[in-house]
């Protein structure tokens, strides 16, 4: 999928091992082909949920997914199996999360917004792109010393977002789960964590690269970071060594809107 335009990181064949084996759902991989050439696919999870009943969406856990395809001959009949399917586990909804909609007439839904920002080609014309209050933040963050590094264990990373999703009433995913990200992608998949001047690890996030991306996904800090601005530090951290990789694109996912 790395040539299709409408691809994206959950369109990646690993998503289908996470999912079965972690979270133990059934998954339907789709792929439309052509002359021995793939033209399309679209991922999908079937989902039981006590509260939520039954649901076959692309993808599960993600933020994006739906039909990444070629062309519209290839899309139209992976969307066509995937109302097959979803008729056959008789499953409460059908959902696609396509960046883009593609069937006016379709429901959507308009509880989340996106949010892309262009990595500039420069260090230093990022830093001044940040707004004025959240960049004296990250300066804060380097005058008290903080430092980034690339973290190949996800015990601490676990902890600090284990904690965090805890303190707002929300339950944690799975550690294996972290632990399958990483060995799945690889170097697609890099937690980056940030230390204070006495070597203690204050905040930490896992990102994902797709192309000239990085998206970072999981995220959280010590109840002491927010007095260092670790947690700003953070993210400027991994803007700058992005933007020192060549990539294009800083995607921050989505969120409810008006949040």
């Amino acid at each position: 999928m790395l040539n299709c335009p409408s691809g994206t990181f959950f369109h990646r064949a690993a998503w289908q091992k996470i999912i079965r084996e972690v979270f133990h759902h059934k998954t339907y991989f789709l792929y439309a082909e052509r002359d021995g050439e793939i033209q399309g696919v679209l991922p999908l999870g079937l989902v039981n949920s006590w509260l939520f009943g039954r649901s076959l969406t692309a993808l599960p856990f993600a933020v994006y997914g739906g039909v990444a395809a070629m062309n519209s001959e290839a899309a139209i009949a992976l969307e066509c199996e995937a109302q097959r399917l979803a008729r056959k586990f008789g499953v409460a909804h059908l959902e696609f999360r396509n960046i883009d909609s593609r069937h006016a007439d379709w429901p959507t839904q308009y509880l989340y917004v996106t949010f892309r920002k262009e990595i500039l080609p420069d260090v230093d014309a990022n830093m001044l792109a940040i707004p004025r209050k959240p960049r004296a933040m990250v300066r804060k963050g380097i005058k008290n010393g903080l430092v980034s590094e690339v973290d190949t264990n996800v015990d601490w990373f676990f902890k600090v977002y284990a904690g965090n999703v805890h303190r707002h009433g929300t339950p944690a995913m799975p550690k294996r789960y972290f632990k399958a990200l990483i060995a799945e992608f690889g170097a697609d998949c890099e937690i980056l964590t940030v230390v204070g001047p006495d070597g203690h690890a204050l905040s930490s996030v896992l990102s994902f690269y797709f192309r000239d991306e990085v998206l970072p996904y999981y995220a959280g800090d010590e109840e002491s970071a927010r007095e260092l601005a670790a947690n700003d530090f953070k993210y400027w951290e991994l803007l700058r060594r992005s933007c020192d990789r060549g990539l294009k694109v800083f995607d921050y996912g989505r969120s409810k809107q008006g949040t």
